[in-house]
């Protein structure tokens, strides 16, 4: 029996694991947001990281990713473990939203203002490497698929702000 992943971070620009199909598509309801902590791939426990996560919206509102479908059933207890309207529409799709409470969910770091984010964004690496570049990997994938997030582009020009400033004052140092 196949199965649908719904991917709105990494999973967008890498999947990570097999799959016999990908379809551009989104979900209705939810936004993206950099709410969710990463101490494993793009931060460490003394220093999360920030990625991706959904929270409810305006009904209206819709979320562009990608829809894997998989077959084989050791890819979908692969892409299950992953940590990571005009278009065709696939239902019952599976789709990972963490949860915003912090005994069920520790790395949950929740809303901040767009300048701390990025601040946290700009210092934070881990075994994944920067978690800028998570960043910058998403917002040209989602561009690449015809999607202007305004949450991921503002952190993502919020970030080359920061690191312009930090370049010249260390070009004046």
């Amino acid at each position: 029996m196949a199965m649908w992943v719904f991917g709105y971070g990494s999973l967008v620009w890498k999947a990570g694991f097999n799959f016999d199909e990908r379809l551009v598509g989104f979900i209705k309801g939810y936004r993206r947001v950099f709410y969710q902590g990463s101490t494993d791939h793009r931060g460490t426990p003394e220093f999360p990281g920030r990625t991706v996560t959904l929270e409810p919206a305006d009904p209206h509102e819709v979320c562009w990713g990608a829809a894997y479908k998989i077959t084989k059933k050791e890819e979908q207890e692969i892409a299950l473990t992953e940590p990571l309207a005009t278009t065709p529409t696939v239902s019952g799709v599976m789709v990972y939203i963490a949860s915003p409470d912090k005994k069920a969910n520790v790395n949950y770091l929740g809303p901040a203002s767009i300048q701390d984010i990025a601040k946290q964004i700009v210092q934070a690496e881990g075994p994944s490497g920067p978690n800028r570049d998570y960043l910058f990997q998403l917002e040209k994938a989602l561009l690449q698929i015809g999607c202007e997030d305004e949450h991921v582009i503002g952190l993502a020009n919020e970030v080359r702000r920061i690191l312009s400033e930090s370049e010249s004052i260390s070009h004046n140092s």
